[in-house]
């Protein structure tokens, strides 16, 4: 693969939308690993209960000890606890059950909103990327990601309740923007789940472009077997099959992350990956 490499951006990335079975933590790992696959050093931190992202990359959440939930509530440092996936240049922060009442125990804490932010501190300037994937909620996890990160990634299903919710998630990121993280961005949003014979799919793409023009990724993500496969493997999607159609759109993609930083120097003739109509 060519490299594709610049100088280390140390940008942490939270995916969010709290409505759930958009295909965010699907998105969080495989955008995690192509990066890594890209040879940059990627930390994906899964700040979500329930633990996908943690099993989607090879960990069983039951057999881990120490997560996420220790780091926030009882100050252990996140290097302590960083695990190596089987994907090079992939590391992850797991997460556990326990998680489900850090919102509770940190409700009276004097600075609650930025706790995830004073972990990632130092933690962060080791790797090119972090990617941070939340729960499906705008709970205080989640605003707490939002607080701690650069900017944000909007996963929308290409479906009939598209932009239901979209509206509540942008103004609870315009209230973090006001309160919290004045430098906070919205990355972009990213469509998913699309399935191009589908007038709906297509008419939902219509209409997202529509209403947000420019923070609309190109790259759309299609629905596909292999990413639905993968995770049961606890692999991502370019480590189960590197050439399956969603292996393909991921690593357009983050091409296109990329590009939008400034961090790579592909031609925009090469931007795009050719797609098959193969699973």
């Amino acid at each position: 693969m060519k490299k594709e490499k610049k100088a280390p951006l140390q940008k942490v990335i939270t995916l969010a939308n709290q409505k759930g079975g958009v295909g965010k933590t699907t998105s969080a790992i495989n955008i995690a690993a192509c990066l890594a696959v890209l040879e940059y050093k990627t930390l994906l931190i899964d700040a979500d209960p329930q633990a996908n992202a943690t099993s989607g990359v090879g960990f069983d959440p039951r057999n881990v000890k120490t997560s996420l939930y220790e780091c926030l509530i009882n100050e252990v440092k996140p290097q302590d606890i960083i695990l190596q996936t089987e994907t090079p240049n992939l590391y992850l922060l797991p997460s556990h059950l326990d998680l489900v009442g850090a919102e509770i125990e940190l409700i009276n804490h004097p600075n609650r909103e930025k706790i995830f932010k004073q972990v990632l501190e130092d933690v962060k300037k080791e790797y090119d990327f972090v990617i941070i994937d939340c729960s499906p909620s705008l709970g205080l996890i989640t605003v707490n990601a939002l607080t701690a990160s650069d900017s944000v990634i909007i996963p929308v299903q290409c479906e009939y309740f598209a932009l239901e919710g979209l509206g509540k998630l942008l103004n609870t990121i315009k209230i973090v923007q006001t309160r919290l993280n004045p430098d906070l961005e919205i990355e972009g949003i990213l469509l998913t789940m699309y399935d191009p014979r589908l007038r709906l799919s297509n008419q939902v793409v219509d209409e997202i472009k529509k209403h947000f023009e420019n923070i609309v990724y190109e790259t759309i993500i299609h629905r596909n077997t292999r990413l639905g496969e993968a995770p049961s493997f606890g692999k991502p999607a370019i480590m189960y099959d590197a050439e399956s159609k969603g292996s393909i759109n991921y690593m357009n993609l983050v091409r296109e992350i990329l590009q939008r930083n400034n961090a790579t120097n592909i031609p925009d003739a090469e931007k795009a990956l050719n797609l098959t109509d193969n699973d």
